[in-house]
C-alpha cells in the first residue's frame, strides 16, 4: 500500500493547531481565580454525589470529566441534558453539587436543569465562556472560559473550547484528589483490572511465597545454595541469619561472576549484603521502579526482616507489556 505524501505545509498547519491549543491552555492557567477555589471547596464539602451535564461536544467533554472524578475518589455521574427534561433530573438530590457545562451558557435545556437544582438546593459549578449568561449568572461557582478563537478553518467546530474545558475538569479533579489525599493504593482498588491494575495492585498478590520461597543459612555450602537455587527455579536464593532474617541474596549473576573463587565456600561467602527488597503491601508499580533503577530481575518480599516470598519480573506487568 502506497500513502500518500504528506507535504510540510500540512505538517506545519497541524503543528501550528497544536501551538494554538496550547497558548489557548497558558490562557486559562493565567485566568483561574477564586472562582476555582469556591469549586474546589463546593466539591470536597459535597455529602452526595457531582453531576456531570452537558449537550453535545460539552457532553461527550463532560463524560470524561465524570468518569476522572469517579476515578479519583470522588462520586460522579453524568446526566445528559436532554434526557434530563424527561426524568433524569430525579437522579438529583439534596447533597449533591451540579457542574454544568455550555459554551455559550444559553442552551434551551439548561434552565429547567438549574431551576430543579435551585429548587432542590443543589450549588452549581459553570464551565463556560459567558460569564453573563444564564448559567454564568446561576452558579455558585462559574468558572470562565477566556475569549479565544476555536482553531481550524473557519472556526466552526468546538476544538479550543472543548479542550480548555477538558484541561479545567482535569485540574479541578486532580486538586480535588489532592486535597482529599486520595493515594496510589486507592486509585489501584477501583482500577483492578488491565495492566494498570496489575501496577497498583500489592505486592503480596503476585509473589512467590510458602514452599517456593528459596531460603538457606548463611552457614550453608554453596553447593547447597546451587541446589536451593535450581530446585526453586526464581533464579536467586536469598540468605537468613540463625533468626531466620534475611541478611543477604546471591543471584545467579553472582554465581557466574564468582565462580572462579570455588565452591568450597559458606553462601556467607558469596552473598550480597543488604540486598533491595519491598514490602507485602508496597505497590508493583513501586517494585517495577526498583528493577529498573537497579537492573535486577527479583526481589526479595520482606515482612519486618522476615523474608515471606519474592516477586519476579517475570509476574509483573512489565512482563505482559
Amino acid at each position: 500500500m502506497t500513502l500518500p505524501d504528506v507535504s510540510a505545509s500540512v505538517r506545519e498547519f497541524g503543528r501550528q493547531m497544536v501551538h494554538d491549543e496550547a497558548r489557548a491552555l497558558d490562557a486559562l492557567a493565567d485566568s483561574l481565580g477564586p472562582e476555582f477555589e469556591t469549586a474546589v471547596r463546593l466539591l470536597l464539602d459535597c455529602k452526595g454525589k457531582l453531576i456531570v451535564s452537558g449537550l453535545g461536544k460539552s457532553g461527550h467533554i463532560g463524560r470524561k470529566i465524570a468518569a476522572t472524578f469517579a476515578s479519583t475518589g470522588t462520586t460522579a455521574t453524568f446526566l445528559h441534558l436532554a434526557e434530563a427534561i424527561h426524568g433524569d433530573l430525579g437522579m438529583a438530590c439534596a447533597g449533591d453539587v451540579g457542574l454544568l457545562i455550555s459554551q455559550s451558557g444559553e442552551t434551551a435545556e439548561l434552565q429547567p436543569v438549574i431551576d430543579h437544582f435551585e429548587h432542590i438546593g443543589v450549588p452549581l459549578i459553570a464551565i463556560t465562556g459567558n460569564a453573563a449568561s444564564t448559567l454564568g449568572e446561576a452558579a455558585a461557582a462559574p468558572l470562565v472560559l477566556p475569549h479565544w478563537p476555536e482553531v481550524g478553518p473557519e472556526a466552526v467546530a468546538p476544538t479550543t473550547s472543548t479542550t480548555m474545558t477538558l484541561a479545567l475538569g482535569d485540574a479541578l479533579a486532580m486538586t480535588v484528589m489532592r486535597e482529599k489525599g486520595f493515594t496510589r493504593t486507592d486509585f489501584g482498588r477501583l482500577h483492578p483490572g488491565g495492566t494498570l491494575g496489575l501496577r497498583l495492585k500489592p505486592v503480596r498478590r503476585l509473589m512467590h511465597g510458602g514452599d517456593s520461597l528459596p531460603l538457606i543459612r548463611a552457614d550453608a555450602s554453596m553447593h547447597d545454595a546451587i541446589v536451593v537455587m535450581t530446585e526453586k527455579r526464581l533464579g536467586l536464593v536469598g540468605v537468613t541469619d540463625g533468626d531466620g532474617r534475611l541478611v543477604g541474596v546471591i543471584t545467579d549473576g553472582d554465581l557466574r561472576r564468582n565462580i572462579e573463587r570455588g565452591l568450597d565456600l559458606t553462601a556467607a561467602d558469596y552473598m550480597t549484603a543488604d540486598p533491595k527488597v519491598v514490602a507485602p503491601y508496597d505497590l508493583v508499580d513501586d517494585a517495577l521502579d526498583l528493577f529498573e533503577e537497579h537492573r535486577i530481575t527479583a526481589l526479595f518480599v520482606v515482612d519486618g526482616d522476615r523474608p515471606v516470598g519474592v516477586l519476579h519480573i517475570h509476574d509483573t506487568p512489565a512482563a505482559r507489556a
